[in-house]
């Protein structure tokens, strides 16, 4: 068995014992950390606890574990050059307020040596799917430059309030971000600082209250998919910021937000030869 401890940093103070668990530690499954908690197999400051315990900054929180659970970083493909992992929802991609593991950190575990791998783009804390990091400093280059110049196709899959009319379009709109509040809002017509929005999408399934979409970003700006379906009065189930928090209760999808970023696919124009219009994908887990 094994066992990791850590302490608590002011911005979990306050939080239940599962959730601080569940930020230093993403690679357990709530099967898990159900199964740790029944064993009585976490402590607080060395007096084993529940599930739903607040902690408070300055304690210090120890889990054992079975060394067989699920590692942290699920690898989708890796070489020389590049890493792509599948990031599961919860944990940020690299250092944030909210304290806990992040991806950045779980790459440099995995690869080591001198150069730690670089994010080459960004997924909120809730999203899952398809991360890509830079192994070295020309293959940062290469990669930096692909996502500046738009010379790639990135897919979402989601699950959105409503039936889509029509089931599959392309929609223009304008965004204005305000980053000291991390949120954005969505025009139909330009106003100042606002920054044009293409966002392409198509109906998979109508299941139920929900539809099933393929988002398929033409622009890539922040909150993007979240704001603009919402702004399509279709926000997306379990979006808490954007969308609709009773219709989230309803489904128990409070905090759960459902989006994968589920392919991508590069074109390097031969610089990274062994990623050029390689389709690399993944189910979505919802």
């Amino acid at each position: 068995m094994a066992s990791k401890s850590f302490v608590i940093v002011d911005a979990m103070d306050g939080m239940r014992a599962d959730a601080v668990i569940r930020r230093h530690m993403p690679q357990l499954q709530d099967a898990d950390l159900r199964l740790i908690f029944s064993h009585r197999d976490v402590k607080l400051d060395g007096a084993r606890i529940h599930p739903d315990v607040r902690v408070h900054a300055g304690q210090t929180v120890t889990v054992y574990y079975m060394e067989s659970m699920q590692s942290p970083l699920q690898i989708v493909y890796e070489d020389n050059d590049i890493l792509l992992v599948n990031k599961r929802a919860g944990i940020s991609v690299e250092k944030d307020s909210g304290g806990g593991t992040n991806m950045t950190e779980l790459a440099a575990e995995h690869v080591g040596g001198t150069f730690a791998p670089v994010p080459c783009h960004r997924l909120d804390n809730q999203t899952c799917g398809l991360l890509l990091f830079a192994k070295n400093g020309f293959s940062q280059f290469v990669l930096e430059d692909v996502f500046r110049k738009r010379t790639l196709e990135k897919r979402y899959t989601c699950l959105v309030r409503g039936t889509m009319k029509p089931p599959e379009a392309v929609c223009k709109a304008y965004l204005v971000k305000n980053a000291s509040e991390a949120h954005v809002v969505v025009y139909d017509h330009e106003v100042p600082g606002s920054k044009v929005i293409l966002t392409e999408y198509r109906t998979l399934s109508c299941e139920g209250q929900l539809s099933r979409l393929e988002v398929h970003l033409i622009t890539g700006r922040t909150h993007q998919i979240r704001a603009h379906m919402a702004a399509l009065g279709h926000p997306l189930l379990g979006d808490d910021l954007y969308g609709d928090r009773s219709f989230n209760r309803l489904h128990h999808a409070q905090g759960k937000l459902m989006l994968c970023a589920s392919s991508i696919c590069l074109d390097t124009q031969g610089r990274l030869p062994q990623l050029d219009n390689i389709i690399f994908s993944i189910p979505s887990p919802f």
